[in-house]
């Protein structure tokens, strides 16, 4: 049996207990045979970003952050819109990678969960195309209106969603194997 890959989850929320952190708990669980899934939730702890002091001696939280991104063997990014946009913090995050190779030719898995998340979307591919991410139509998907995918418990229910996961987590992993 191949070894399992490498994954680190980045969930654009700094909320605690959002949606887009459950649906990437509903992965880590749909793939506990595949993969080593590791979140990554703490955006919010990284510094801002300044590009006076990214080069030779980056903040410590970045360098390790970095760092989790080139170890991965793929990374999903799971974002929810932010006034029809990314989160500050999601983008800032992205922003310590621009002068790096971190994501160049990286596999990665786009997740935009939002009540629309449209524009979200369409912003967080043209980024991670900018900086030469590896990704499909096949490895990116919209879910609108995810508040309303989970029941009171906070587990996720709706089945037309948890068979676009499991087609997004075959997609990610066929890519991986290519």
């Amino acid at each position: 049996m191949p070894a399992k890959k490498n994954i680190l989850a980045i969930i654009g929320s700094t909320r605690i207990n959002s949606s887009n952190l459950k649906l990437i708990k509903k992965v880590e669980e749909l793939t506990a045979e595949l993969f080593n899934l590791e979140i990554f939730d703490t955006l919010a702890g990284l510094p801002h970003f300044n590009p006076d002091i990214d080069q030779e001696n980056p903040p410590i939280k970045i360098a390790e952050f970095r760092q989790q991104i080139l170890k991965a063997d793929a990374v999903i990014i799971c974002t929810p819109e932010y006034i029809f946009s990314l989160p500050g913090s999601l983008k800032n995050a992205i922003e310590w990678c621009v002068s790096t190779t971190v994501f160049s030719q990286k596999n990665v898995g786009l997740i935009t969960a939002a009540a629309s998340g449209e524009k979200a979307h369409e912003e967080l591919k043209l980024i991670m195309k900018t900086i030469e991410a590896r990704f499909s139509e096949k490895t990116t998907l919209l879910i609108k209106g995810i508040k309303g995918k989970f029941d009171e418990k906070g587990q996720l229910t709706d089945i037309k969603t948890i068979e676009q996961l499991k087609g997004f987590i075959a997609a990610l992993q066929k890519q991986l194997n290519d």
